[in-house]
């Protein structure tokens, strides 16, 4: 399952947990973007930050493992390097399936080296109830739209809500809530 994960949050553990279910997967790997080129021109917290929560996050299930190879590997984040990478390190035959949101999915035909991604892994786009599943148009036979029984959580409304002093308990796993309160993120910054 890939992501920014900036935060990560109860909707990404249900949506793991639920195709898990659906697709019979034996483990779900979590696998936070080191330095995502799709987001340059946006504020995200520093990778190992991403990291650790995910592993908090991730703990308390023996089904999900956090991978760190996008986070240790240098220069922008793109999927193809992934899966790849991911590919080797798996034994054969083993079916990857790539786990990500239905609107990064939809983005799809934007992302660097495409075809690779398609060929490396079965695609699955989730989203929260609501929210209207279009066909990426892509793959055909390799890829699944999924709704989520989720809550309907954003990473951005989590961000936005510690910035405006609101709680993030219930929306977070509490170690997540705790860290970012640790490490004061996504505070807004106050000029004197």
């Amino acid at each position: 399952m890939g992501g920014t994960f900036d935060p990560i949050h109860f909707g990404h553990l249900v949506a793991a947990s639920e195709v898990a279910h659906q697709f019979g997967l034996a483990e779900v790997w979590f696998v936070p973007t080191g330095n995502p080129w799709q987001k340059h021109d946006q504020q995200v917290s520093s990778a190992e930050d991403r990291y650790l929560m995910t592993v908090i996050a991730t703990a308390a299930d023996a089904r999900f493992s956090v991978s760190r190879v996008d986070v240790d590997r240098p220069g922008p984040t793109y999927t193809a390097d992934t899966l790849k990478e991911l590919r080797q390190s798996l034994p054969e035959p083993t079916d990857l399936y790539f786990i990500t949101g239905a609107d990064a999915l939809a983005d799809i035909l934007t992302w660097e080296r495409t075809d690779e991604v398609r060929e490396l892994a079965y695609l699955i786009g989730v989203t929260r109830p609501g929210h209207v599943l279009a066909d990426p148009g892509v793959a055909p036979g390799r890829t699944t739209l999924f709704e989520v029984p989720a809550l309907a959580i954003s990473s951005t409304d989590c961000r936005e809500r510690v910035a405006r002093g609101a709680p993030i308990d219930y929306l977070v796993p509490a170690g997540v809530a705790s860290y970012i309160a640790k490490r004061g993120m996504y505070r807004r910054v106050t000029t004197p």
